[in-house]
């Protein structure tokens, strides 16, 4: 029993991303240059919406919540990949693969969850301008963004703990570059096959449930824009949504990739792909989605810059 538990407790090798060849160091450059770049965008983000009482609304506190989400998930895997890469020492710890498993799968879910009730959110916005504020009142926002954390919190944590209790054999080598479901189970020595189509039907359901709200918000919001007369306040609608939109065909597009193809179609390069792109690009491209096509975001942007120049002036 002892040598079962020493063998389950055993250390994880991450085979990587990126080789020694002189093509993946400036892949790893790069990725680190991305890596960066998503650590200040989402930063700065969530630091002009704190700092700037003009965005003090409820569809800029959900957006602090996404860059929240976005930076804690960057974090999670990039630099113990950076890591391993620079050192050479490849293995995980059996607690650090879990924790590291637990974050990534909870931060993912929480993620679907915000972006459906970002959209109900830009619903009511446009659908009842007039009781915008009593409707995503105070209340209303905490528990969208307490329901969102928590829920995938606890998803996250029994499939962890269910996964992380099944004997693992061989060499232990995960062909990925952090421990992801699809890598962790295949070394899995037992029979996981209720299990794995216990989070296969999971995974479709936090997926589908959040994009049929999205998908019924934007159906309204599309029917109310249709009646609208003036040119200028359909514009200003499209405009409001299409940040939103942008953001959530590229976390879900990715993560329908990543997680909704059956078995047999996955190899472990497709795996990687899918995994680079919502683990990394799209946390780099929400901010400056958000920002670049948000008038207020980049004002505020620029009234912050405006102040910290004249303050250096005095």
């Amino acid at each position: 029993m002892w040598q079962r538990n020493q063998t389950s407790l055993a250390d994880f090798i991450l085979e990587g991303l990126f080789d020694d060849s002189l093509t993946h160091l400036s892949l790893f450059s790069l990725t680190l240059v991305v890596f960066l770049i998503a650590v200040g965008g989402n930063a700065l983000t969530i630091l002009l919406i704190c700092a700037d009482p003009r965005l003090h609304t409820p569809m800029y506190f959900l957006l602090s919540q996404l860059s929240l989400m976005d930076l804690m998930h960057v974090c999670t895997t990039i630099p113990k990949m950076a890591t391993s890469y620079l050192s050479g020492e490849k293995s995980i710890s059996f607690a650090g693969c879990a924790t590291q498993h637990f974050l990534y799968l909870s931060l993912g879910g929480a993620e679907c969850l915000l972006l459906a009730f970002m959209s109900y959110d830009r619903y009511v916005a446009i659908c009842h301008p007039l009781r915008y504020t009593v409707l995503m009142n105070r209340k209303v926002r905490l528990m969208m963004v307490a329901m969102s954390w928590l829920g995938a919190s606890i998803n996250s944590l029994i499939y962890t703990a269910i996964l992380m209790h099944f004997p693992f054999c061989g060499l232990r080598i995960i062909h990925h570059f952090y421990c992801e479901f699809p890598a962790v189970v295949k070394l899995v020595c037992g029979d996981v096959t209720v299990y794995e189509a216990t989070v296969y039907i999971s995974t479709i359901l936090i997926l589908l449930l959040p994009i049929s709200l999205i998908s019924t918000s934007y159906a309204f919001i599309l029917h109310s824009v249709i009646q609208m007369r003036s040119a200028g306040s359909k514009r200003n609608a499209f405009a409001t949504c299409s940040s939103h939109l942008t953001v959530v065909f590229l976390w879900f597009g990715a993560c329908i990739f990543s997680y909704m193809r059956p078995r047999s179609q996955r190899t472990p390069l497709q795996d990687k792909v899918g995994s680079v792109f919502y683990s990394i690009i799209t946390p780099t491209l929400n901010p400056l989605i958000y920002t670049l096509r948000n008038k207020d975001v980049a004002q505020a942007l620029r009234r912050v810059l405006g102040r910290d120049m004249i303050t250096k002036i005095l």
